[in-house]
């Protein structure tokens, strides 16, 4: 008999790969630096005044990220964060509409300035469940809140601050449930009602812009034959085979697809009793892809995958894309992130460019859809130590502790910066909308991905 035993607990996972990558970003930091486009932008009176007037609304925004922190809530449940935000902005007497887009904790406020453009400033407030807010959504709530507020104290002191439209859009339900998207089919981000679109995220870094990875949803039910499985098997078809299969396919697809491709698999049914052969299996999948069209490629491979393991067994098979909307890769419009990298820069940041941190440290955001729709811009900025990751108690310990607060001020401060330069700078409009344009141009997520 073997001496060797397997022990009660996991063996840790190795750490030398993310070592190895936190080397090579150390060393593309030294030799890496975004380079910022020369526009002409807002006035430098008046981004002094918008800077005067974030620092004026740093204890407004640090506390609208504690109180998040301190009162997580899972997605399209987040009303006392919701009401919060009415809170604050009705004491700065700008009028709310709660509910909007078909979301019910989602809001909406504008602050209009005569005729002109309308840019939009996003923010997300849904934590994670058992661990709050892990992925640091509390600070950016507070940063949104931060941003319109300024925008709107400045423009009231000075009419002549811009002309056009800011819009404040609560966001709700990011993690998992895709809630912009969900927005979007109640009638949210239509090109026809705004120009531009700005948000941000926590991490572990400063940056422009990274790798954010289109993500799909897929619920597959295996229909077998029950039979007795020791007496007569031969008269099953068994459910639970083919959803084996099916995950070993998995595996062995993976081995053909793109280095920073996903593809995550459950079975959440298998069967009730060891001796019946298994009547009904249930898979859940997640498929992620770096592009639009190879993401709509990936579907399709796991879709015959799934099929093919039907097929084998002789099991009948429903498939539903989906049920949690779609989510794109994030289209990043350079021309807004560079307005966003030297209003960083102001506040003592750095964001580093595309590239620098390894594209296989990749999520999803539902943002992605936003951002085929109407040029956007997700930059990130660093709450946390280098080596903490999202979806950790340590992002959600970082995210409330002093580096969360000063980044909440600091990002309020790059998207209004961002706002103001894209109101008062025609020329930046224009280069927005040509590189959108340039890029692939608009891009509705259902229908792409519908055939």
């Amino acid at each position: 008999m073997s001496e060797y035993q397997p022990s009660t607990e996991p063996v840790p996972p190795y750490a030398g790969y993310p070592q190895q990558l936190a080397k090579a970003t150390a060393q593309l930091k030294e030799s890496s630096a975004f380079s910022v486009e020369k526009r002409e932008g807002a006035a430098p009176e008046l981004m002094d005044a918008l800077e005067s007037k974030i620092d004026e609304l740093s204890e407004t925004i640090v506390g609208m990220s504690h109180f998040l922190h301190e009162n997580p809530e899972v997605g399209f449940e987040e009303f006392k964060a919701q009401a919060k935000f009415k809170e604050y902005l009705e004491a700065h007497g700008l009028d709310v509409e709660l509910g909007v887009y078909d979301v019910e904790t989602s809001f909406e406020s504008k602050i209009s300035n005569g005729s002109g453009p309308t840019i939009a400033i996003l923010s997300e407030y849904d934590a994670l469940p058992n661990i709050g807010h892990a992925c640091g959504h509390c600070v950016m709530g507070a940063t949104g809140l931060g941003a319109y507020l300024a925008l709107a104290k400045l423009v009231r002191e000075n009419p002549d601050a811009f002309q056009g439209t800011v819009k404040f859009i609560g966001t709700p339900a990011e993690e998992g449930t895709s809630g912009k998207a969900v927005m979007i089919r109640g009638g949210a981000f239509k090109p026809e009602d705004m120009d531009a679109v700005l948000a941000l995220h926590s991490y572990g870094y400063d940056l422009a812009d990274q790798v954010w990875l289109g993500r799909r949803t897929l619920t597959v039910h295996f229909k077998g034959v029950p039979a007795h499985a020791s007496s007569q098997p031969w008269m099953g078809r068994n459910a639970l085979d083919a959803a084996a299969l099916t995950y070993q396919g998995l595996a062995v697809l993976r081995q053909q697809i793109p280095p920073v491709d996903r593809i995550h698999a459950i079975i959440t049914e298998g069967g009730t009793r060891q001796s019946i052969i298994t009547e009904d299996s249930t898979m859940k999948f997640y498929v992620r892809s770096k592009y639009p069209d190879t993401l709509k490629d990936l579907s399709e491979r796991v879709e015959n995958v799934v099929k093919g393991a039907a097929l084998m067994t002789g099991c009948g098979v429903e498939i539903a894309w989906d049920e949690s909307p779609a989510t794109l890769p994030v289209r990043t419009n350079n021309e807004l992130v560079s307005r966003w990298v030297a209003a960083q820069r102001r506040r003592g940041r750095d964001p580093l460019p595309l590239g620098v941190v390894s594209e296989t440290l990749a999520a999803s955001t539902d943002f992605g859809n936003v951002s085929y729709r109407i040029p956007g811009i997700h930059p990130l900025i660093k709450v946390s130590p280098e080596d903490v990751a999202l979806h950790t108690r340590e992002m959600a310990e970082a995210a409330g502790s002093p580096a969360g607060d000063q980044a909440a001020i600091d990002g309020a401060f790059g998207l209004a910066a961002v706002a103001l330069d894209f109101l008062n700078d025609e020329e930046l409009r224009k280069a927005v909308s040509e590189e959108f344009e340039a890029a692939g141009g608009f891009i509705d997520a259902e229908e792409f991905l519908k055939n």
